[in-house]
C-alpha cells in the first residue's frame, strides 16, 4: 500500500512539474530590463546580418530567431512569424525577420543566453531585445508585441 501511495504522489508531482513547464511554453515574455545593446553585442548582431536598417530604411523590428535542422518545432515557428509579418506588412515600419542556425551562430546564441530551441526574440530597430519567447509564439502574442514597434513615430521603431 505505501508503495502505491508514493507511485500516485510522485505521478502528481510529475504532471504538476510537466504543466508548469508547459505554461510557459510559447509566452512573449517582455523584457522591463531592457537597456542599450552593448557594443560588442550590436557587432555580433550586424555580422550574423541582423540590422534592419542595412536591409531595408524603414524596416520596424526585428523577429530573430534560433533554429536548426534538427528542430521539429523550429518549422511552426517560421510558419507563425511568416504569419504575423505578413500581417503587419503595410505598416509604417514593417518587422523583419532573420533566422539563425544555432550551429553556425553558437556564439551569439550564448551570448543572447539561448538555452533551447526554438528561442525567438524580438529586437528593436537599435537592436535592443524588447521580447524573448521559448517555444512556438501564438500568432496573436506576436503580433500583439509587433504591432507597437511597427507604428509611425514610436520609439525605437
Amino acid at each position: 500500500m505505501t508503495e502505491l501511495v508514493l507511485l500516485a504522489v510522485f505521478l502528481g508531482a510529475a504532471v504538476l512539474v510537466g504543466l508548469v513547464i508547459r505554461s510557459r511554453q510559447g509566452r512573449v515574455r517582455t523584457r522591463t530590463d531592457a537597456v542599450p545593446v552593448a557594443d560588442d553585442r550590436r557587432r555580433a548582431l550586424v555580422e550574423a546580418g541582423v540590422d534592419p536598417a542595412a536591409s531595408d530604411p524603414v524596416a520596424g523590428a526585428v523577429v530573430l530567431h534560433f533554429s536548426a535542422d534538427w528542430c521539429g518545432p523550429c518549422a511552426a515557428v517560421r510558419r507563425v512569424v511568416q504569419h504575423v509579418l505578413e500581417d503587419l506588412a503595410t505598416t509604417p515600419h514593417p518587422p523583419v525577420e532573420v533566422e539563425l542556425d544555432i550551429d553556425e551562430y553558437a556564439a551569439l546564441a550564448k551570448e543572447l543566453g539561448v538555452l533551447s530551441l526554438p528561442t525567438t526574440f524580438i529586437l528593436d530597430r537599435d537592436l535592443t531585445e524588447r521580447f524573448r519567447v521559448s517555444g512556438v509564439p501564438t500568432a496573436d502574442d506576436l503580433r500583439a508585441a509587433l504591432a507597437p514597434l511597427s507604428e509611425a513615430d514610436q520609439p525605437g521603431a
